[in-house]
């Protein structure tokens, strides 16, 4: 990735230098559909982009940005550049500015098949081939020549020539046709990264959505081979309720014409947010039986999605340090918009037990940084969109919502859009605003929670008099994970509701008293719950105003050991589970306890949500946190558990199909195996199970990770479901299986060859690194810290994190892969700081691993 790093540094002098009035692109794609592949280098289409644009200092010069293979032509003010003097293949060097200048430049740009630029995929179902772009944080330049920062915003008008019998979108709404070329409307001022063209043979579907005068056309789309699975009304049903939240609560108008939501293959992300064209991973297209809770991820993301009209499109950051003005913002409205407009009112259950949990890990490793982060460069801008920025960052916004109030919140909002519409900001700019309407001191606040690192720890104290009422109920704050982080406190002031929960006579748990307090310093008492009974539960967050880790009294700990499924109220519930797991993480609690505590109370989860996070925790703390002597012991009783759950479950119901899926990623018996076998075949049967496709391909990977199943049973698989999804799925299926020679090709597959797309190496890495093969992958530790810098160096940037964070060998979870680890990095000081970001990360994952496992082991006696 050399010359590719744009620095911060570079992009503020070029901003000071330029303001741009627009750019025309033109685009010829249909070179996409020749059958023919080039003799030599990649698939290219061409592109023609002019650009006018003013410089503040005449006589001057800056670089446009560029990723191509090859430039024809570059014109500036009529004078023709040598392409081969002005370009090195990243930049293209423009000196002798005027005060108004036009830049054009013919290029030939590659397709992607890494989900990075203008992907290109092809159907192997019926062969159809579907373009789309992405582009964030800076990947516009693979397909158009740029000024690619975001805080050079301009209008853009887009002209594509597409293959005959293809759809073309863009941002603006398309004016007019002719022939096979179309051309769209100006957009208003945007960034570089949420320009988009989607286009293919696509499904595409229609809806309104009016409020008073407003009208916005609506559709979506997907392939034509999923559209048998679309279910568009619901997409458009939770549109129009965003709409109608957004409007009435932002008081600003959503500004970019047109609505379309493109479902899209092989896409990195779960959604992008460029206006008028917002995509989205085709995943959200469900082709069998899925949870509630999948419907709810769905809806998160298209409010989420949504509220970035207004927070990163309409008013967009300067630079990605500012980052958390778009991310923490979606993320947050994401959950608040469900909770109040949609038919998924407990959202932040699941925000409490699933966001959060990401943005605790995320706070605790040795890269945490404040949610304004310092980003150097375009590598640092990638790697932090992260649980901080999304998760941590909502968590804080709510945390504001309780110091501020909502409605001034709100106030805020409204008057941030309108002050700064169409331009970028800073932290000060928000600040500004929300001190300005809620009287608060907005510095203080910002200093404690914007830009410090790290989690506070929460924790009960209650002293009791012999007639079992409390004398004082204290709160005391660590900051345990901020230490070493500049400008880090010890404490952070926390707007918290304090619950005091007790067994009632019908065994449920619930609550009789509640106080919100502000928690300030090491130590704070909640005076208005001095008098009320013993409880036999304290939640210091309650709620869930706050951001922190909650701990518990001994009593409070005693209680949910025998009582935690009796906890009445859903959200209280998800925060016990919550803060058992952080435990677990931090080796308070041995892996065997968590386990037990599953096993005891899980099935009685009404939350689907909440049931399958729990599930996936309880197969980490096997995997990674149980003592190695217990793992196997430990991952027997779970699978009985589950299969003892799922016979038990509702015939037909999410919590079966819940069960099943985990059964069988737990499955470690040749029982287990015969029974899954049973199920794909027909010859067993569960009352009420559908194992639809989607199913027997979950069914299907323990079987080949365990050697029940050859390779001929999953060829055979793919012919039953010859779709891209399937490919997906019998390529991790085929890459499990545990075989020397079968790992050996996985590793080729992605370390040695860039033949792969970002699905399939994706896909062949999970398939790789089975949990039950620690012993088949040990040969692989010493061989990944010799190959990741060339790696990172060669592949793209989402390549190299993929096979970074993948392939790191945390299976092999001893003292010697942690001293291969810090070899590494005492070896590679000069490596890219992004990369040895992640290696670091991979190295705090395994060291608390290692943790716990002695936790663990401790308290086998």
């Amino acid at each position: 990735m050399p010359g590719e790093n744009l620095s911060r540094d570079e992009a503020r002098e070029r901003a000071e230098l330029l303001s741009v009035d627009g750019y025309e692109v033109v685009l010829d794609l249909r070179s996409a559909v020749e059958e023919a592949e080039p003799a030599e280098g990649p698939r290219t289409f061409r592109s023609v982009t002019t650009v006018r644009f003013r410089a503040a200092a005449p006589g001057t010069a800056t670089f446009a940005d560029l990723i191509a293979p090859s430039v024809n032509t570059v014109t500036l003010n009529g004078r023709a550049l040598d392409p081969s003097a002005v370009f090195d293949g990243a930049r293209i060097a423009l000196d002798g500015l005027e005060n108004e200048n036009v830049l054009v430049v013919d290029a030939n740009c590659a397709f992607s098949r890494t989900g990075e630029g203008m992907h290109r995929f092809v159907d192997p179902e019926d062969g159809e081939v579907y373009l789309y772009t992405q582009y964030e944080p800076a990947d516009a330049r693979r397909v158009y020549a740029n000024f690619e920062q975001p805080d050079l915003k301009a209008p853009y008008r887009f002209e594509v020539t597409a293959p005959e019998g293809w759809q073309v979108w863009s941002n603006g709404a398309e004016e007019s046709r002719e022939g096979l070329t179309r051309r769209f409307a100006e957009t208003a001022p945007i960034s570089t990264y949420i320009t988009c063209v989607v286009a293919g043979p696509y499904h595409y579907v229609t809806d309104t959505y009016t409020r008073g005068d407003l009208t916005i056309p609506l559709g979506a789309m997907c392939r034509k081979g999923l559209a048998k699975h679309f279910d568009a009304d619901d997409v458009f049903l939770v549109t129009k309720q965003g709409f109608d939240f957004f409007h009435e609560h932002f008081d600003y108008p959503y500004p970019f014409g047109k609505y379309d939501q493109a479902f899209v293959p092989e896409y990195n992300l779960g959604a992008m947010e460029n206006p008028g064209m917002v995509t989205f991973r085709e995943e959200y297209i469900f082709r069998g039986k899925v949870t509630r809770a999948s419907y709810e991820r769905r809806c998160n993301t298209i409010l989420h999605e949504m509220a970035h009209m207004w927070f990163g499109d309409l008013v967009t950051m300067k630079w990605w340090d500012d980052l958390w003005l778009k991310e923490s913002f979606a993320d947050f409205m994401g959950s608040f918009s469900q909770v109040e407009a949609t038919r998924f009112d407990q959202a932040w259950v699941t925000f409490a037990n699933n966001r959060k949990a990401w943005a605790y890990r995320a706070d605790q490793l040795p890269s945490t940084h404040p949610v304004t982060a310092d980003i150097r460069d375009l590598e640092d801008a990638k790697l932090n969109f992260d649980g901080i920025t999304y998760a941590k960052g909502a968590a804080v916004l709510k945390q504001l919502v309780a110091y501020v109030g909502r409605e001034a919140f709100l106030e805020g909002a409204r008057r941030y859009f309108k002050a700064n519409a169409y331009g970028n900001t800073t932290l000060d700019d928000l600040l500004s605003v929300l001190g300005e309407v809620s009287g608060r001191d907005m510095a203080q606040w910002s200093r404690a929670w914007l830009q410090t690192a790290g989690v506070n720890t929460l924790t009960p104290v209650v002293t009791c008099d012999a007639g079992g009422r409390i004398t004082e109920l204290a709160v005391v704050q660590e900051g345990d994970a901020l230490s070493g982080q500049p400008g880090a406190e010890a404490a952070r002031p926390h707007r918290v509701a304090v619950g005091l929960y007790r067994l009632d006579t019908d065994g449920s748990l619930v609550r009789y008293a509640r106080a919100e307090a502000d928690v300030a310093g090491a130590r704070s008492v909640v005076a208005e719950l001095t008098g009320r009974e013993r409880p036999d539960l304290v939640l210091v967050n309650d709620d869930d105003l706050t951001y922190c880790k909650m701990r518990f009294d001994e009593g409070s700990l005693a209680t949910l050991r025998s009582h935690l499924g009796s906890v009445t109220d859903p959200l209280a519930r998800a925060l016990c589970w919550s803060a058992l797991w952080n435990m677990t993480r931090d080796a308070l609690m041995p892996a065997r306890d968590f386990i037990s505590l599953v096993l005891a109370h899980a099935g009685r989860e009404s939350d689907v949500g909440v049931l399958q996070m729990l599930h996936g925790q309880a197969l980490g703390a096997i995997t990674h946190y149980a003592a190695p002597e217990w793992r196997e012991q430990g991952g027997r009783v779970l699978a009985a558990c589950a299969l003892q759950e799922l016979r038990f479950a509702e015939p037909g119901s999410e919590h079966q199909l819940t069960w099943a899926r985990f059964f069988a990623a737990g499955a470690t018996t040749e029982g287990d195996f015969q029974l899954l076998l049973g199920l794909l075949e027909g010859s067993a049967r569960i009352d009420g199970l559908e194992v639809d496709q989607e199913l027997r391909w979950d069914f299907l990977l323990p079987l080949a990770a365990h050697g029940a199943v050859d390779e001929g049973v999953l060829h055979a698989e793919l012919a039953r479901d010859d779709t891209a999804s399937g490919k997906r799925h019998q390529v991790r299926c085929l890459a499990a299986r545990p075989s020397a020679a079968v790992k050996d090709q996985a590793w080729a597959a992605v370390v040695e060859s860039d033949a792969l797309s970002n699905a399939l190496v994706e896909a062949t890495i999970a398939g790789m690194q089975q949990p039950s093969q620690r012993a088949l992958l040990a040969g692989y530790a010493q061989p990944y810290f010799e190959v990741i810098e060339r790696v990172w160096a060669e592949r793209s940037i989402q390549i190299g994190m993929d096979v970074v964070r993948g392939l790191y060998p945390a299976l092999q979870d001893d003292a010697a892969t942690l001293a291969a680890t810090d070899a590494w990095l005492s070896s590679h000081a000069q490596a890219a700081p992004a990369l040895r970001r992640l290696v670091l990360e991979a190295r705090d994952d395994l060291a608390r691993a290692l943790r716990a496992q002695a936790c663990d082991a401790a308290a086998a006696g």
